[in-house]
């Protein structure tokens, strides 16, 4: 996909386009888990917060792949979900809701994870989440603000979120890559 909406945009991503400058979404990849007419719901995947997952959800910790909690956006921050990958061959984890066919989905937190550690590949624990309400996603990539395009499994579980906003880009190719270029603040150019 290239930048337009379908009505089943669960499991793209929202590549924010270099126009967006809400700090909340400025230069942020955005992994849709719910895409409909009442509107979508995604996670931010390239914000790490500096709070330990340890002080939030203790019986996580050490089974999470990252040490700290992730931001997934503006809504209900002092909420957490968890997003994961299935282990191969693990066809239905224990407390996992699929949001992708690339095998991704939402893991209960109220789960013991000691139950699914050997279901579950790698999860990662945000608060808060990115919502739209019906129609306003839909506005927001007509008028330049998002590109929208396929994710790949290890999107979710980036080591290095500080490039995944220019990685995405680039491997698009064409117009998109070239966008991976666009300076920080263009001024400065």
């Amino acid at each position: 996909m290239d930048g337009t909406a379908s009505s089943e945009l669960a499991g793209h991503l929202l590549v924010a386009t270099p126009l967006l400058d809400d700090p909340h979404f400025r230069r942020t990849v955005v992994l849709l888990l719910e895409h409909g007419e009442d509107g979508a719901v995604g996670v931010v995947l390239n914000r790490p917060t500096e709070v330990p997952l340890a002080e939030v959800l203790g019986p996580w910790d050490g089974f999470v792949g990252s040490p700290v909690l992730w931001y997934g956006g503006p809504v209900a921050v002092d909420s957490a979900l968890a997003l994961a990958c299935p282990e191969p061959g693990v066809s239905e984890p224990t407390g996992f809701r699929p949001v992708s066919a690339r095998g991704l989905g939402l893991v209960d937190l109220d789960q013991d994870p000691a139950l699914v550690r050997a279901e579950l590949a790698a999860v990662r624990v945000y608060a808060g989440y990115s919502g739209w309400g019906a129609g306003q996603l839909e506005d927001e990539v007509a008028e330049g603000s998002w590109y929208v395009v396929d994710a790949l499994p290890g999107d979710a579980f980036t080591d290095d979120p500080d490039q995944l906003w220019r990685l995405v880009l680039r491997r698009q190719g064409g117009d998109l890559a070239l966008m991976a270029t666009f300076p920080d603040d263009p001024e400065m150019n």
